[in-house]
Formats: structure tokens, sequence, C-alpha cells
């Protein structure tokens, strides 16, 4: 079957693109350095930040991010990998990929009754939909691995079962040392406590033309992928920040939160920056410094920075003691930007900078967040809803939670 989808490596056209994006976007941020540097220099004079400096740098600090998000847009263009049924593929894989085609194209759903009974597929319910070929599901994971802000972060877990539950030694494990002939002296019996997640349910819905589904050169399952990455990469990044775990997965801005010198398993800390909505206006960089640091230092080898595009917008202004910016843009194309040595990862669901809001996190979230997907993605063809489209019903089970409560930090702009 002749197939519409690109190969894995990006062209040389995209290519081309992605470094044309890059050195905008380098020449953005070397005019909005150059802006910035005259607005300061115009409040240390005592004089007022001239309307057109104002506006100008407003304009450039626009443009950044929009040469981010263009850049952005190319790589994950250029990394989409594509659905490949080859040879290589297995013989039940060949037999489901094919049964599924025509369910999706023909409404037969024979062929995938006969399969999923053969196969005695734990997810098998055709009143909930049919479950899609394995490369389809990876297809879909890594597309949203990719755009999903918080999962391209956080540890992923498969499970076939509908909660993942994970038991935890809350006293710490129970270790000594001991000589190479010595006893071994019993050791006190650890205090475990169990972590629940629960998987929950997320959909999208994609219309197709019925001449969609006839051409035989559109190949489905990248129709499929492509329909529905952007409707669960939004849904999911919304869930895993701000989510209450009520038919959601519980994000970890919905933790208890208290000051860092109170923390305790459970709740997350946070450092003030002592100023409602703000920064201090003397030595701004020193609540980040201590946000870092209120950071073990087994958790910062892996840390990152998780904000949204307006307090980045904000936090771009600051500069070190000495002059020196402390956001840096990425080095090279596909890298991240940087703030004081470690990277910054954009989420649009973190909240803006206001009065006591946490608006930027900061943490090893490998570590401290834990994304449960349950395996497998389901359709359900319904051609009568919205005639002459056919309704594709695409669902997917995906759980989140904080899994370790000192391996996140936040920063509050509030007096305390």
């Amino acid at each position: 079957m002749t197939r519409m989808t690109k190969a894995a490596d990006p062209g040389a056209g995209n290519a081309q693109e992605v470094a044309l994006a890059f050195d905008e976007f380098m020449t953005a941020f070397e005019a909005f350095k150059q802006t910035n540097d005259e607005r300061l220099a115009q409040i240390e004079n005592m004089v007022s930040p001239d309307v057109v400096t104002t506006e100008k740098m407003e304009r450039i600090d626009r443009a950044l991010d929009e040469q981010r998000r263009l850049m952005d847009n190319l790589i994950l263009k250029g990394r989409r990998p594509a659905l490949d049924g080859g040879p290589s593929l297995s013989h039940a894989a060949m037999e489901h990929k094919q049964a599924f085609g025509a369910y999706v194209r023909h409404g037969q759903e024979n062929g995938l009754k006969r399969f999923e009974q053969k196969a005695m597929s734990y997810g098998s319910d055709p009143d909930g939909g049919y479950l899609v070929p394995d490369e389809t599901a990876a297809e879909i994971g890594r597309r949203l691995a990719l755009i999903s802000p918080i999962r391209s972060i956080a540890a992923v877990r498969t499970v076939s079962s509908a909660i993942y539950k994970k038991p935890f030694a809350v006293s710490g494990p129970a270790t000594g040392w001991v000589a190479e002939t010595g006893l071994r002296p019993q050791t006190a019996t650890p205090t475990l406590a169990e972590l629940q997640f629960p998987t929950m349910e997320i959909y999208a819905m994609p219309a197709a033309t019925s001449n969609l589904l006839e051409d035989s050169a559109v190949d489905i399952d990248a129709w499929i992928a492509g329909e529905v990455e952007t409707a669960f990469a939004e849904q999911e990044s919304a869930a895993f920040i701000n989510g209450d775990g009520v038919n959601k997965p519980k994000g970890f801005l919905a933790a208890t939160t208290v000051d860092e010198a109170a923390w305790a398993w459970g709740k997350l800390g946070y450092v003030a920056t002592g100023v409602s909505a703000g920064f201090a206006v003397a030595n701004p960089s020193d609540q980040l410094i201590e946000t870092i640091y209120a950071l073990k230092a087994g958790y910062r080898q892996n840390a990152q920075w998780v904000m949204n595009r307006k307090t980045q917008a904000e936090i771009r202004k600051l500069k070190d003691a000495d002059g020196n910016y402390l956001w840096q843009p990425p080095a090279t194309v596909g890298d991240k930007a940087m703030l004081m040595g470690f990277p910054v990862a954009e989420a649009e669901d973190m909240p803006d900078i206001a009065a006591d809001s946490l608006a930027v996190a900061f943490g090893d979230f490998a570590r401290g967040y834990l994304v449960v997907d349950r395996a497998g993605v389901r359709v359900l063809g319904d051609p009568y809803s919205a005639k002459p489209y056919v309704l594709f019903y695409t669902t997917k089970r995906v759980g989140g939670g904080i899994q370790d409560f000192d391996a996140i930090k936040l920063l509050k702009f509030g007096a305390a």
C-alpha cells in the first residue's frame, strides 16, 4: 500500500527550515538583550523607560515566542517516525493491522473479532471499541512524549490493569554496616505505605469523509495518530499540572503546599519571593537560587524548570550581579533554553505570575511525577451520528500523580 507518511529522518528541506528558524531565533534574542539593556539604562538614570523602547521590547519578546514555537513545530515534524507495515511485522501483527484497516475503512468487524478472540486480548471489548495495532498505539505514545511537556520529563509506566499501586517505605529503607564475617543483625520492620495511581479515560473524536477512507493512498494508522495527538497532549498536560484527580490524573499543583522550612512527606515545599505577584526588586535572582538549593543534591542532577511562556518572558529580563542574563537560549537546534544552568520545560498550563501563584516549578520530574498508561488504545467507528462523516471515538486510559514529594519544589509569588 502506498504511504503518505515521510521517513523518520527529516529531509534536507526540513533541516534547512529548522536551521533558518534557529538563526532567526538567535538574532531576535540578541535584539531583545540590546533593547532590554537600553530599558534598564533608562531606569538606572532615574528616567521612566521610553515608551518606544518598551513597545519595541514587547514586540521582540513576542517574536521570540513565535520563533521558538515555529522551531519546535519544525523539529517535531522532522522527528515523527513513519508507521511501517512492511515485512518486519509479525504475522499476528500484520493480521491485526489488516483487520483494523478493514474495520476503519469499511466497517467490517468480523476480522477484528476473530483476531481478538484468537489472541485472547485482555482489552477486547467490541462494545467499547477495538484495540488499535501495537505500532499505532506506540506511535501515539511517541508523539505524546514529544509534544506533552510533563510527559516528556516525567517517569512513564505502562500497566495492563486499571490501577497501579506502588508501595514505599515511610521511614526509609532499613540498612546498616556490618563486617564481612560479622553477624547480620535483624533490621527494624519498615513502615510501608502505598501510593495508588488509577487510570482515567481520555478521548478524542476525529471525523473522516468517505472519500478519505476509500483512498488507498492514505495511511489510516498515521491519520488516526495525527488526529488525536494534539487533543490528547493538551488534555494530559492540563491534568498533569492542575488535575484534581476526579476522572482525571492528579496534577502536582493540586498537592498540599507548605513553606520549604515546614516540608513533610505528602506535601510540596515552596520558596516565597517575598513580594506579591512579582520578584523582589533587589537581587531578584536570589529567589531562583534558593529554589534550586531547596532541592537535595541527588535530585538536582536531572532537575528542570517548568513554567509557561509569560513567566519565561519576565525571567528573560533578569540578570546576575555581573550583568549576565540568567535565561539563555538553546545552544543548538532541538535543545531547551537554560535558566541558571538547568533546562526549561515550557508548559502553558502553568499559572501566570500573580498574587500567591505557584508559577514556577523546579525538580527532578522523572523521580517526582509518574505517568501511568494502560496498554492499548481503542477506536470505535460511528457512521451514524454525523452523516455524511464517520466519527472515530478514540480512547486511552492514563493516570498520574506525585511519587516523590521531595523531588519537586515550587516558587511562590507571595510575601510568605
